[in-house]
């Protein structure tokens, strides 16, 4: 899309002085014709637009200037007009600065012979007209407006009045910086918590968040105070891509917007001559992580520097001799110390002589809660580029690496520091293919490389639960590995799993086990949440998979890090105790007791078989609703893990009904009728008793707005939606119509149903995966009912916007269905959700 010249900005009904079109129309086109050239691109063209937006500014200047018979101004460029770096629909930041003398009339008059054909074209302008007293004592009073000085640039008429603002402004913020600094870096942090991570978002803001251009341009302001300077390893060419992706997406969309939407990430990649959105992203991560990982150790030294500065000149000068000036160094490890609150090298370490000391230091860094110090990571870097660790490592290495990655929360930022100087892929070359690979998924809160870190961080907490925690560990930090690989990731994952623990130097079995769990790690968790655990085929085939007590005990961990590290929606205690009831069936098979030893959470209570003998008994639905808060199972506390809070989990609705068609669809279409949220359910069939089978129903539900319906509301819906003269589905689908109009569409990959081949010896596995949406289990119920199915027991899972739904089903003789027969009903259920 090509940039708009039409009136689209400013004030309402803004023209030029006199209301007529500003003369200066070559303007316009030329900057059309720049923005429609496929060349220049990137920094060449926005420096080429700066200059002809330079040019255009002092033809106004010069033109109304001399016509007013001013002297003594100057039109200056600030913020990112003022460093050149003009994109597509960037402000322009414009300060018209004069000596005081002019007449305020004139100076006015002139002022709008600048601004409103600016406004004309549609730009967005930023402007204000000072003496350079006034915009010093502007730049005193805000911050914003300081640091806009610092990049100021002349373009027209007194160069004298800039250079003298521009010597001032940098004087007054050298001056000031040990008092403005700080103010800067809480502006940054609360910009980062109201905003976000840039490396880490689907739809990033590439300004405002903590990584972005905005953070780049803080970093400049801190070296221009001489106090710390940014590292400068690849931030210009970060800043630069970040810079490039925003014209592009200004082009792209034809509006000053710095967020890149989903919608338009296709779009601009191709602009970028990138091969897709998930490439765009990559870069853009790459970015930022740069750019982060330099504020984070520049705002680290200039810490260190007001601290110093904070000394008394007579405390200072009882320091004497050489420790004067040099710190206590207080040992964390052999060749490590800790020295203003950074781990650095000892002076006798020789990292060239050492190849486990980076390893060895990165673990003390972590396990004393200290930053890694650059200096330390360079030349530890340095060494292992010229003497890398042999392979397989030694005992040490392995050691150092997995108490670096038991130190718990510390391990991040000394992990993202090695990272960022290009040590962990040295170490771990299968790193390369997950750094900075972004999630689809709304569900993962991080990017791939760093889920496995934090997962790491998870299973931490979790060591005391298992008797090998260095597999624990390892495990949690390879499950993921083979995301970077084409097909299903566990099995790629299983392959170079086993690799790098070999790698590491692991014996055979440790490498086995190590290699079994990334196979297995979705294991506990899709069997408890999406199969009958009432089926002995279910309890078999994960015993078969896991093989051994305690190679399932390392799984139960790895399982619980790993969602608890996805993000808030893929682990609660409902999930965290379907999943301990799995491994204490499997444990008991592993162990050689009857499977019916263990009492499954499928068995019904007392009251499920009070309300399924009163539904026998009535002949219709009999309902049950219960606020549940449940309490977070045993499992993932230690000693020191603190018990979490019981946790909220919406309303429990039991619905028993005899056995007849059409109860599920009808049960499902009555909740969304009354707005409520179907976060999991259980269907059961029970045995049957004196009246008939009974359906017994359990659903944990939420309701969408206001305060749950009433139990007999609910019931007499039911009967009506049974016996037919309730139209669920036209209701449905007028909700769904008055919904679509008032909401904006979802861009989801459309649904898929499969079958679970070989997951129950006495039904078919029907999986269901789509969009979470109103009546979607409903529709489903439909299709199968259609479909001249029996639904034995459902199993229903909602992972934030994401349903995975799991129906056992018979044919009319209550055996399995033919693989042909179950690939016509998933078909007919895939085609109903489209």
């Amino acid at each position: 899309m090509t940039e708009s010249v039409e009136e689209t900005a400013g004030p309402a009904g803004a023209r030029s002085p006199g209301n007529t079109p500003a003369p200066e129309g070559g303007y316009p086109a030329a900057r059309l014709r720049l923005l429609q050239d496929e060349a220049p691109t990137g920094p060449d063209r926005r420096a080429a637009l700066a200059r002809l937006t330079d040019d255009w500014l002092a033809g106004l200047l010069a033109r109304h200037g001399a016509a007013a018979g001013l002297s003594g101004t100057a039109l200056v460029a600030v913020g990112g007009y003022g460093r050149g770096e003009l994109s597509p629909r960037s402000d322009l930041d414009l300060l018209l600065l004069h000596d005081g003398r002019a007449d305020a009339g004139a100076l006015a008059t002139l002022a709008d012979h600048l601004w409103y054909p600016v406004w004309d074209l549609g730009l967005a302008l930023d402007h204000s007209v000072r003496t350079p007293a006034e915009a010093r004592k502007a730049a005193r009073e805000d911050l914003k407006v300081q640091l806009g000085l610092l990049d100021a640039r002349h373009l027209a008429g007194d160069p004298d009045l800039t250079a003298a603002l521009r010597t001032t402004a940098y004087a007054d913020w050298r001056e000031s910086a040990p008092k403005r600094l700080p103010e800067l870096h809480d502006l940054c942090q609360e910009r980062a918590e109201r905003q976000g991570e840039l490396q880490y978002l689907l739809e990033p803001d590439l300004k405002e968040a903590r990584g972005g251009l905005r953070d780049a341009t803080a970093l400049r302001a801190v070296a221009a105070s001489w106090l710390a300077d940014a590292p400068r390893g690849g931030l210009e060419a970060a800043r630069t891509r970040l810079l490039d992706a925003r014209d592009a997406l200004h082009l792209t969309t034809g509006r000053a917007t710095d967020r890149l939407s989903l919608q338009e990430q296709d779009q601009v990649a191709t602009a970028l001559g990138m091969l897709d959105a998930d490439a765009l992203l990559r870069q853009t991560y790459e970015s930022a992580r740069t750019i982060s990982y330099a504020a984070d150790v520049t705002w680290r030294e200039v810490g260190r520097v007001l601290r110093a500065r904070s000394l008394k000149p007579m405390l200072r000068g009882l320091l004497h001799g050489r420790t004067a000036g040099k710190g206590e160094r207080s040992p964390l490890a052999e060749g490590v110390v800790e020295l203003d609150g950074e781990a650095v090298l000892a002076r006798t370490a020789r990292p060239e002589r050492d190849p486990v000391l980076v390893l060895r230091a990165a673990a003390a860094a972590a396990q004393a809660g200290l930053p890694l110090a650059t200096h330390a990571i360079r030349r530890c870097a340095t060494a292992t580029a010229t003497k890398p660790l042999p392979v397989p490592w030694p005992a040490e290495a392995r050691e150092q690496l997995v108490t670096l990655l038991g130190a718990g929360t510390h391990t991040v930022p000394v992990w993202e520091a090695l990272e960022a100087e290009g040590i962990i892929t040295r170490l771990l070359p299968d790193w390369e293919r997950v750094r900075c690979r972004p999630q689809r998924n709304p569900v993962h809160t991080w990017t791939v490389d760093r889920h496995l870190v934090e997962t790491a961080v998870r299973a931490s907490a979790l060591t005391r639960r298992v008797h090998r925690p260095d597999l624990l560990l390892v495990a949690a930090l390879l499950h993921d590995i083979g995301k970077g690989w084409p097909g299903d990731h566990s099995v790629a994952g299983e392959t170079i799993a086993r690799d790098v623990a070999a790698r590491l130097g692991f014996d055979a079995r440790d490498t086995t086990v190590i290699a079994t769990l990334v196979r297995h790690h979705l294991l506990l968790i899709e069997t408890a949440t999406r199969r009958d655990l009432d089926d002995p085929a279910t309890v078999g085939a994960v015993a078969e998979a896991v093989g051994s007590t305690r190679t399932l005990e390392l799984l139960h961990a790895l399982t619980e890090a790993d969602a608890l590290a996805t993000g808030p929606a893929a682990w609660s205690a409902w999930r965290g105790g379907l999943v301990a009831d799995l491994v204490k069936r499997v444990a008991a098979r592993l162990a050689g007791e009857p499977d019916t030893e263990v009492r499954g959470a499928g068995e019904p209570t007392a009251e499920q078989e009070r309300l399924a003998i009163e539904a026998g008994r009535t002949g219709g639905p009999v309902l049950a609703l219960h606020a549940r808060a449940e309490a977070p199972t045993d499992a993932g506390t230690g000693p020191e893990t603190p018990a979490p809070a019981q946790e909220p989990v919406g309303v429990e609705l039991l619905i028993a009904v005899p056995d007849q068609p059409g109860v599920l669809p009808a049960a499902a279409g009555v909740l969304a009728l009354h707005r409520l949220t179907v976060r999991a359910a259980d269907l059961l069939l029970l045995d049957p008793i004196d009246d008939g089978p009974v359906l017994l129903l359990s659903w944990r539900v939420a309701a969408e707005y206001g305060s749950l319906p009433q139990a007999d509301r609910l019931r007499a819906d039911m009967l009506r939606a049974l016996d037919g003269s309730l139209d669920v589905p036209a209701r449905l689908a007028e909700r769904e119509r008055a919904y679509a109009r008032r909401s904006r569409a979802v861009l989801a990959p459309p649904p898929r149903v499969t079958v679970a081949g070989g997951s129950s010896d006495t039904a078919t596995v029907i999986e269901v995966r789509a969009q979470d949406a109103h009546g979607l289990l409903h529709r489903i119920g439909r299709a199968l009912e259609t479909a001249g199915v029996a639904v034995r027991s459902a199993h229903i899972s909602t992972l934030g916007a994401n349903a995975v739904d799991a129906f056992y089903v018979t044919g009319e003789d209550g055996a399995p269905l033919t693989d042909a027969a179950a690939h016509e009903v998933a078909a007919a259920v895939e085609r109903a959700l489209q």
